[in-house]
């Protein structure tokens, strides 16, 4: 960052401010040597887990350059319109959009205590013949909350870039393991048989849920626009001399050219904090679906059913050297997640202290808030495309789990059948019980294997069907129609928003995407 303050956000530099600390405000404004960081703190989303896009998205410089764009764009739609800006003044604001002196503006901010106002001198002084007409009628908010408001709807497409990563990743989940019959839990307790594939599709149907609302989000975002100090637009009405029509062709033109479809019809100063609720409860029902996938995992973790990747040379303990801890989903995603969700209430409380046409209350609340939902979201979302990606399924271990519970699933089956083949129900269903009950007592009390299937092969009230009774343990007579749920959910419902947005992935970074600070 060229701010000089590695792994701090605008907002750790306010927050220096507010403690009262000049040399503590000095010291940030110092470049500092790569070795040499550990006496101050670093937002560990930043240093070690989000993507260089997201903590990009929310760096200094892609929020202080979006000012300089928006000042641009305000200026030529201007000029458009009539007012004596000369395009001399434009082409030197448009040839200083990104060579920010930091230094300069901080230097500024500390006389004029005021960042808006720091910012236009520091652009002011780059582009000299151009500064009588930059920030002309605006407001703070116009180059503050439409920054924001861009952030937000970039932010929203790299969650959704990762989003179908992921979708990707469980897709192919799903179909691989379409047809492997594994234990269904309900209540925790063991259950019909499901298939992993069918599992996994459980999973991804939470996030397709997510993935549209949070799509029809981002494209539906508005620009708060050309508004001015309450949202009545009085300046540029003034500045058009009464001309209506000019000051909302002036709200267009510089909507469109932020790449935005619509303008707030009304406004404050501000835009309404809802949208801020709105956005962080999209990301919450992300975070809410990768916890609950990650939970399903920890939890088939224990049982040696399912593991995340484990690398080589990785430790999980260091007491117990054997431990493979689910380290990326718990650690990671579990917690993460918790803080993602939380953030909503956060907004709810924001949003509902706003007086009027605005307060700042909710400016140092919001340069906190904002980033880091979003910086903890892409965080839990890498992380679970790079298990998923990995994901290691053992076959063997799921078969001996249904092996041990399977018998008494089949034996409403064995029942059936011995009916049909002339015995008595009731003395059946009363065997059933009987051998049932002892069988558990003893792999309880002397910890043996299931031997239900044994005693049922061997009492004669069902010697009719004793022929046919390992046909019926078959786990897969047991999935009812799960393998084909997936393919048909995959294909009706997965497929084609996958190949309707595939074209927000031409430019992702997979591989970039993919590394983690483990």
């Amino acid at each position: 960052m060229r701010s000089g303050l590695v792994g701090a956000s605008s907002a750790s530099r306010l927050l220096l401010r507010q403690a009262g600390g000049e040399s503590l405000l000095l010291a940030t404004a110092r470049p500092l040597a790569t070795s040499s960081h550990r006496d101050v703190f670093e937002n560990p989303l930043v240093s070690r887990y989000a993507s260089r896009a997201m903590s990009g998205n929310w760096s200094p410089q892609k929020k202080f350059s979006t000012w300089r764009r928006l000042w641009l764009a305000l200026a030529e739609a201007q000029k458009e319109l009539g007012l004596p800006i000369t395009e001399k003044q434009l082409a030197e604001m448009r040839a200083h959009l990104d060579d920010i002196d930091f230094a300069a503006a901080e230097k500024k901010e500390k006389e004029v205590r005021h960042d808006v106002m720091s910012h236009i001198h520091a652009f002011g002084t780059v582009c000299p013949t151009a500064m009588p007409i930059i920030h002309l009628g605006a407001t703070s908010c116009y180059v503050t909350d439409n920054t924001d408001l861009i952030q937000l709807r970039d932010g929203l497409r790299i969650v959704q870039q990762h989003m179908l990563q992921l979708m990707q990743h469980l897709r192919e989940v799903s179909l691989r393991y379409k047809d492997l019959p594994t234990l269904g839990f309900t209540h925790y307790q063991p259950a019909q048989l499901v298939t992993v594939g069918k599992r996994a599709t459980l999973w991804l149907q939470d996030l397709l849920f997510d993935y549209e609302q949070l799509s029809e989000r981002a494209n539906r975002l508005p620009f708060l626009g050309v508004k001015g100090t309450t949202g009545t637009q009085a300046s540029f009405l003034e500045l058009f001399n009464g001309d209506h029509n000019k000051v909302r062709e002036l709200d267009r033109r510089v909507t469109e050219m932020m790449g935005f479809n619509k303008s707030l019809g009304v406004s404050g100063q501000t835009y309404t904090r809802k949208i801020d609720y709105q956005v962080l409860s999209s990301l919450s029902a992300v975070a809410q679906s990768l916890n609950k996938m990650a939970v399903d995992i920890r939890l088939l973790m224990n049982l040696k059913e399912i593991e995340e990747p484990f690398e080589s040379k990785q430790i999980g303990s260091s007491a117990m050297a054997y431990k493979r801890n689910p380290m990326r989903w718990y650690c990671r995603i579990c917690g993460l997640a918790r803080y993602v969700i939380s953030l909503t209430d956060n907004a709810a409380h924001t949003h509902a202290n706003q007086w009027f046409e605005r307060t700042l209350d909710d400016s140092a609340n919001r340069r906190l808030s904002l980033p880091e939902a979003f910086l903890a979201t892409d965080v839990i979302l890498r992380v679970a495309c790079n298990v998923v990606d990995g994901l290691q399924v053992w076959p063997l271990v799921i078969k001996k789990h249904i092996d041990a519970e399977l018998p008494f699933m089949a034996t409403e089956n064995i029942l059936m059948a011995a009916v049909k083949a002339g015995g008595d129900r009731q003395a059946l269903h009363e065997s059933i019980r009987e051998h049932s009950m002892e069988a558990g007592r003893l792999v309880k009390e002397q910890g043996l294997d299931n031997d239900l299937i044994e005693r049922i092969r061997n009492d004669p009230h069902f010697a009719a069907v004793r022929h046919k009774i390992d046909d019926m343990l078959d786990p897969a007579k047991f999935v009812g129609r799960a393998p084909q749920q997936v393919e048909e959910f995959v294909r009706d419902e997965v497929d084609p928003v996958l190949a309707r947005d595939a074209h927000l992935l031409r430019d992702f970074d997979h591989k970039t995407a993919a590394q983690l600070h483990v």
